[in-house]
């Protein structure tokens, strides 16, 4: 681990918050050698994080820094030596989510965004049922640690300050693996990135996983969790169709049980006083006579149909997607999927062909659609979005090779995503 001198300063400091009688303490690390009157530890940058401890480098992973932090939100702010740093860096919070990238062109040293910490347990005793990969230590969206990854390195990081964010808004994502945080590169979703493109008034609480339905994702009390933790006013975006196409029994389909499931989590947000915004279905890369071919239409006119009836925003993301994907071509819309040859990545020995899930870069784009659809269809929220993100065209996407989003890659290819 390399970074800018040989020790790492733990420092208190006392926050008064919006209520005029709580205080809310701050955790505040000093990445250099000075020794301010309220420091109270001091660790070197071998320190490796333990639970007795409470806060170090993750062992076998140098750039991923964790604390044991209670369920909730949190501001981070992290002071870079210079502006220039700052918009040089890639910062990534629990499992890979996108919070800073080298694109970020703003001229200030200091950068703040909201980190959503969760945990699997549920009001009265019941608990999320989680699969063998969330409980696998490279997907840290489950445990009791805040983790924050700096990419290449943390040399030019001064400080970070973490406290608590009770008042922020909450989005919360309900979806499947096109949405998920994804452990293993070359994988991402586009609500991996979406956190990027929001400022330190909002937090990303992704609760999607892979494979998942809209009953399945209820039977395990996904949606239960999400319930328990929502307030008034925070958003719930409700993404899936993938798997809910795989349903086999009698009667299931886009426009019976899949609108009717859509209406039921409508009805819980809406009795939490929260917003709910439904997102059609994303397509996989299909083509025919030279065009992208529709598999997953039906499931995303019935979401359109269930957004009309119930006077809910819908973010079109199936149709954006298709004008990404055309925009590429055939051959280059490769470019946004893990199309890789072998030994790309570590523990790669076989190439990587996968037409549903994305890589970095066109998760990046798919999320920048996600950004257009807040502004036109949820304006309250495209408040908060940050000013240095522009507008974007799907008919006219970003080429990859100007996303610039570091990649670490001890925390790389692993096994393909469980189904969609």
């Amino acid at each position: 681990m390399t970074i800018k001198t040989t020790t790492i300063v733990l420092l208190y400091a006392l926050f008064v918050s919006a209520g005029p009688t709580r205080a809310e303490q701050a955790k505040v690390f000093s990445f250099g050698s000075e020794l301010g009157r309220d420091t109270v530890a001091q660790v070197d940058t071998s320190t490796k994080y333990s639970a007795d401890l409470g806060y170090g480098w993750m062992p076998e992973q140098p750039n991923l820094f964790a604390l044991t932090m209670p369920e909730g939100n949190y501001e981070v702010s992290v002071t870079f030596d210079s502006p220039e740093a700052a918009a040089s860096a890639t910062v990534k919070a629990e499992t890979r989510r996108l919070m800073l990238m080298q694109q970020d062109r703003i001229n200030d040293s200091v950068r703040r965004f909201a980190v959503n910490v969760r945990r699997p347990g549920i009001d009265g005793g019941r608990w999320v049922s989680l699969n063998d990969r969330e409980k696998n230590p490279l997907s840290p969206h489950w445990d009791e640690l805040l983790t924050i990854e700096f990419l290449p390195d943390a040399k030019s990081v001064r400080s970070v300050t973490i406290k608590p964010a009770t008042d922020i808004i909450t989005v919360y994502l309900a979806g499947d693996s096109t949405v998920t945080d994804q452990p293993s590169e070359p994988w991402s979703a586009w609500g991996q990135c979406l956190p990027r493109f929001f400022d330190s008034g909002v937090a990303v609480a992704n609760h999607a996983e892979s494979g998942r339905a809209l009953s399945s994702f209820r039977g395990e009390r996904r949606f239960d969790k999400i319930l328990s933790t929502i307030k008034k006013g925070d958003y719930l975006f409700i993404q899936f169709g993938h798997n809910d196409q795989k349903d086999r029994r009698e009667g299931a389909g886009p426009f019976t049980t899949y609108k009717q499931d859509l209406e039921d989590f409508i009805t819980k947000a809406n009795e939490k006083a929260a917003h709910p915004v439904l997102v059609t279905p994303m397509e996989r890369r299909r083509w025919s006579g030279g065009q992208p071919f529709e598999t997953l239409s039906e499931y995303a006119e019935a979401v359109r149909q269930v957004g009309a009836k119930q006077n809910v925003p819908v973010i079109d993301l199936h149709r954006m997607s298709l004008a990404f994907y055309e925009a590429l071509g055939e051959t280059d819309s490769k470019r946004a999927f893990v199309h890789y040859p072998a030994n790309t990545f570590p523990r790669q020995a076989t190439p990587l062909k996968d037409d549903t899930h994305h890589n970095t870069y066109g998760a990046y784009e798919l999320a920048r659609c996600v950004v257009e659809g807040i502004r036109s269809a949820v304006p309250e929220l495209a408040k908060h979005l940050r000013k240095d993100v522009g507008t974007f065209d799907p008919w006219h996407p970003d080429a990859p090779e100007t996303v610039k989003i570091l990649e670490h890659q001890n925390r790389g290819q692993a096994s393909t995503p469980e189904g969609s």
